[in-house]
């Protein structure tokens, strides 16, 4: 499974600035290594000049540089970016560069409790996943006495390790009702993923692929829209339709 570590409001700012500072610094580095123009170095034996990285006979022999990337962590929030929305939450097909899953959630924990939590989880499938960091950093604490109703809007469905994790915490927790509601199968023609989503049906978690009328929900309610209406994109209803069939024939 891929927070709360930093504020709702401060979750984007962060992340913005995270990738600013290690832009720069890869950039230092960069201008470094980078031999200066105007400078050649010369053969010996011809008296030719040579390209830098070179050797006389016409071979590379400068090592490739390694790049350090930077470390991948679980941002929390309240409001998404919208490109970030536009993109993560498409319900193509093929997912091509879709590499994050993006949770957002909504709890209410009922009668006599400090309110409903909402906001979102952004993960980059490195460490841990959102689905996890979910039961981590927003709702670390179970108190059996209350009744819990959680809401799941997700750019893609579980792996098959979030599934199982999920199923175990359902089962251990019995006022702790969850329905997730995903834009897109993730690998669902994988057995693996198949038995996964079985098992968390089983556990009694609501499964259902985001419906056009909840592409609008969340895009009003999780995302900086600055109150622009949000535009269903041509083939939304088509592609829901498609996932649909898919996962009912898993869960069968």
């Amino acid at each position: 499974m891929a927070d709360r570590k930093s504020s709702s409001s401060g979750g984007v700012s962060s992340r913005l600035t995270v990738r600013k500072k290690d832009r720069a610094e890869n950039e230092a580095k960069k201008e470094e290594k980078t031999p200066k123009e105007g400078v050649a170095s010369y053969d010996n034996t011809t008296n030719q000049p040579v390209e830098n990285g070179a050797s006389a006979n016409g071979e590379n022999t400068e090592k490739p540089e390694l790049m350090e990337l930077p470390p991948f962590e679980i941002i929390t929030g309240d409001r998404m970016d919208p490109f970030f929305f536009k993109f993560q939450f498409k319900n193509v097909e093929y997912s091509s560069g879709r590499n994050k899953t993006f949770l957002c959630y909504l709890v209410d924990q009922g009668p006599g409790a400090s309110g409903l939590l909402r906001g979102f989880i952004e993960d980059e499938h490195v460490s841990g996943h959102a689905e996890e960091a979910f039961f981590q950093q927003v709702l670390p604490n179970y108190d059996p006495a209350l009744k819990y109703t959680i809401t799941w809007y997700m750019s893609s469905s579980p792996c098959s390790a979030c599934a199982a994790k999920l199923a175990e915490i359902l089962k251990a927790r019995k006022s702790l009702h969850l329905s997730i509601y995903f834009a897109r199968l993730f690998e669902w023609e994988e057995p693996e993923i198949q038995a996964g989503l079985k098992v968390l049906a089983a556990a009694g978690c609501k499964l259902r692929m985001m419906k056009p009328m909840d592409f609008t929900y969340t895009w009003d309610t999780f995302v900086e829209n600055d109150e622009q209406t949000f535009t269903l994109w041509e083939d939304c209803q088509e592609n829901y339709e498609y996932y649909q069939d898919k996962l009912a024939d898993i869960l069968q």
